[in-house]
């Protein structure tokens, strides 16, 4: 689904460009401002004395151990990450509100910033420490068996995120039984998907937005759709967002981007290793090596940072992603039109940027803009009509 030419006048009005434009721009500043912030501060830390004297400082008022050092101080990186976030993350969730995308009152979204300061606080400091325990074992060999821990980590965070995190921002329920639990039921059948149940999200108590996905492994794995998209699509545009999710499954998506994970993340251990060993970096951060607590500053902001320069190759592979799962949708439903209708419905309950700036979309976007999918369908559909002459049916088969 390459090659095609979008064309945002031929199906978003000027009014309708204009809106998802001014929302990009409103946002924007503030959405960029927050993860060049997130990213100066972990610098900061890390790259200067002053984080080797945060974890020094933390440390000493729980005993000043080792042990007490790593997990006090890389607590102290969490909550000061998290707060630097709060303005800039409030400020956006302002703008959303304006174009009428929050249904949430500020206390639900403060609850929700402390659950994800609750996961991260649970989740990183024994991380940390189990990192240390590798670099207290061999302060120049620790990547090695950092690096396997790191690609099982992933593996096992894949797994659970739909069984343990997902739950604590929302409620599933079971979609009752009648005719749209059915018809997606059918469809990952005829799909040759096994699912074990359709759920449905509480998403309209947050926003307006519409989504649905596929998530779980083996027999987890369950339809999940936004309360927000059954009541506001017409039902074969339900099928369709369903249908690009099965796509996921089919291609297998989630192990294949599991396991890339999983190798990234080895490798990034691996140059984490190289480069925390280097005495220039060591120095700068005020550590003796990569066994000193003083040095988890420095291991935070090269992660922060290998991260940020790998984020525009990662969306690239994830356009490339959702492209392959649009076609699916197109090629199990047969129903270009109601595609289309979909993609629109999407991109304007959801604000978007129809037709965003290549640039932005090269370096941000994780799928195609509302324009390239719509162009894209076109495209599939007129391929399907030229080779439509040479597909004969045979004595009671019939050609979709």
């Amino acid at each position: 689904m390459t090659g095609t030419t979008p064309d945002a006048a031929a199906d978003f009005t000027p009014a309708e460009r204009a809106r998802g434009r001014a929302l990009r721009r409103a946002q924007l500043p503030w959405a960029l401002g927050g993860r060049l912030a997130g990213l100066a501060l972990t610098l900061l830390l890390g790259l200067t004395p002053v984080g080797a004297g945060l974890v020094t400082a933390t440390g000493s008022w729980f005993g000043g151990s080792r042990t007490a050092a790593v997990l006090a101080g890389s607590a102290a990186l969490v909550v000061l990450g998290q707060a630097l976030q709060l303005p800039f993350g409030a400020r956006v969730r302002t703008v959303r509100a304006r174009y009428g995308l929050v249904t949430q009152g500020w206390s639900g979204w403060a609850l929700d910033t402390l659950r994800g300061l609750g996961l991260a606080l649970v989740l990183f400091p024994p991380i940390a420490l189990g990192l240390f325990a590798l670099t207290g074992w061999s302060p120049q060999r620790w990547w090695l068996p950092a690096a396997g821990a790191a690609a099982l980590l992933t593996v096992v965070l894949s797994f659970l995120h739909p069984l343990l995190i997902e739950p604590v921002f929302n409620r599933f329920t079971p979609m009752p039984p009648g005719e749209p639990r059915t018809t997606l039921l059918a469809l990952a059948e005829r799909d040759g998907v096994r699912v074990r149940d359709v759920l449905v999200a509480d998403a309209s108590r947050r926003t307006t937005a519409l989504n649905a996905y596929v998530s779980g492994f083996g027999a987890t794995r369950r339809i999940v759709a936004y309360d927000t998209l059954l009541t506001t699509a017409e039902p074969r545009e339900v099928e369709l967002v369903v249908a690009h999710e099965l796509g996921h499954v089919k291609h297998r998506d989630v192990p294949a981007g599991t396991a890339l994970g999983a190798v990234g993340a080895a490798v990034a251990v691996a140059v984490l290793g190289l480069l925390g060993s280097w005495r220039p970096l060591l120095d700068a951060a005020g550590a003796a090596d990569a066994a000193d607590p003083r040095a988890l500053p420095l291991l935070a902001a090269l992660a922060a940072l290998l991260g940020a320069l790998s984020g525009p190759a990662q969306c690239a592979v994830s356009r490339r992603i959702e492209a392959r799962a649009d076609l699916h949708a197109l090629e199990l439903t047969g129903d270009a039109e109601q595609f289309v209708a979909m993609q629109r419905r999407l991109a304007l309950a959801n604000v978007s940027d129809v037709d965003p700036p290549r640039a932005l979309e090269l370096l941000f976007a994780t799928h195609p803009s509302a324009t390239r999918r719509i162009a894209a369908a076109r495209a599939w559909q007129a391929a399907r009509a030229r080779s439509a002459p040479e597909r004969r049916a045979s004595p009671g088969e019939s050609v979709v």
